[in-house]
């Protein structure tokens, strides 16, 4: 890497500590997401003779697997399958796979999800590429630190729906109890189970396979790590110094090799762990008048802690792939990247009328990563080059991660 300049937030090395990282979260909610992967991590889980080969991109450190979750070829195969079964939903109208789009990086183009029942819900489909290495894995809910676990939600919920399943005899149990398919990855993937078809390995199985969705053969990781001088333009190198120089900082929220928010992984071949990034930050998008700054059904990290302090507060998202992923932010309200430069330009969003109307900037909770700058028109060509040279083809493409089954197949009902 070339040498920094006093102003600049470097490309992220795993293994050099970090001398302008974000200001730490409360101590509360570092210790409780510490004790969350002290309790579950194992060692390099590819250390293992029938381990999976997870082929960690270059500036990558290894991901931290759960003990009692290891990830195999086979329970990975059974991920995938699961994953794109349009009968893991109540109505046989939609799977994982629905709302989490290959091409479009794992999410959609939707402004905020739409579950199969066609209830709206209240925040956007988040991405799934690196999830590995990700510490927390919902817009605003700290809570939920494995992967396991993130996928209760959208199986179960019913208000509003998602997918819609029961978890106690569901249907969906049967199909793949006696679904020829199933019969062979399930005892495969959990051989030293006799009764394997329950949603618990059905979200073991998930996890594995998300666990794989790993992005990082962008153009730009050609460049920065791999030292390719001509993988991406002139322009996109002026981008990438605006994107890491004060006092832009955007890695500030956006850092690491995910560009996104807190990540954890192994730092050591003794299975030390190390977590990095910001948790949870308020960006400015809304101002509105009264006590409460933000929309009634989007309070983000509020809704957990009822600390008026965190209003607003949502998970930074990577910014991998961010080009094909709009629109953006947590409700989907910013239409393209000429918007989103907008709104960091000014230091948080202008709404001029209706119901939401503010300014942003004036957030009282809004980070103080977000303070707003001025940027040529030259500027704005050039970051936006550098978040386009983020867009990982082969990733967006990889034929290991899309649909296994037939097109007329058997998994409908």
């Amino acid at each position: 890497m070339p040498d920094p300049s006093k102003n600049r937030t470097n490309p992220p090395d795993p293994n050099r500590p970090k001398s302008d990282a974000p200001k730490p979260a409360p101590v509360n909610r570092q210790l409780l997401l510490f004790l969350a992967i002290f309790c579950t991590v194992s060692a390099f889980a590819w250390e293992s003779g029938t381990a999976f080969n997870f082929h960690i991109p270059t500036g990558f450190p290894p991901p931290l697997i759960p003990s009692d979750n290891p990830v195999s070829p086979a329970k990975v195969e059974l991920g995938r399958y699961l994953f794109y079964d349009l009968r893991m939903s109540v109505n046989g109208e939609g799977s994982c796979s629905t709302c989490h789009i290959q091409r479009y990086g794992f999410t959609n183009q939707l402004p905020v999800a739409i579950g199969v029942t066609g209830q709206s819900h209240p925040r956007r489909v988040m991405p799934l590429a690196n999830v590995a290495w990700f510490a927390v894995f919902n817009w605003a809910n700290p809570t939920v630190t494995r992967l396991e676990d993130q996928s209760i939600t959208p199986l179960f919920n019913d208000h509003p729906v998602e997918l819609g399943l029961h978890p106690q005899n569901d249907k969906f149990l049967t199909f793949i109890a006696t679904d020829p398919i199933y019969q062979r990855l399930f005892p495969q993937a959990f051989p030293s189970d006799p009764g394997p078809y329950t949603f618990l390995h059905v979200r073991k199985a998930l996890a594995a396979f998300e666990r794989t969705l790993i992005s990082g053969n962008s153009p730009y990781d050609h460049f920065r790590y791999r030292h390719e001088d001509n993988a991406i333009s002139d322009s996109a190198k002026r981008g990438e110094d605006i994107f890491f120089h004060q006092p832009y900082a955007c890695a500030r929220c956006h850092g690491g090799f995910t560009f996104g928010g807190s990540t954890v992984f192994q730092s050591n071949q003794s299975g030390d762990t190390e977590t990095h990034g910001a948790e949870f930050a308020n960006n400015g998008l809304y101002n509105l008048p009264g006590p409460s700054s933000y929309p009634a059904n989007n309070q983000g990290l509020a809704e957990f802690t009822h600390n008026p302090a965190d209003i607003g507060k949502f998970r930074p998202p990577s910014l991998r792939n961010v080009a094909v992923r709009a629109p953006y932010m947590h409700d989907g309200s910013i239409r393209n990247l000429d918007e989103l430069l907008d709104h960091y330009q000014h230091g948080g969003r202008i709404i001029p009328t209706g119901p939401y109307a503010g300014d942003g900037s004036k957030n009282p909770n809004k980070s103080q990563f977000v303070p707003g700058f001025q940027l040529t028109q030259q500027q704005r060509t050039d970051l936006k080059a550098f978040l386009e040279s983020l867009t990982d083809e082969e990733f967006l493409h990889n034929p290991k991660f899309a649909n296994p089954w037939p097109t007329q197949s058997g998994n409908r009902p």
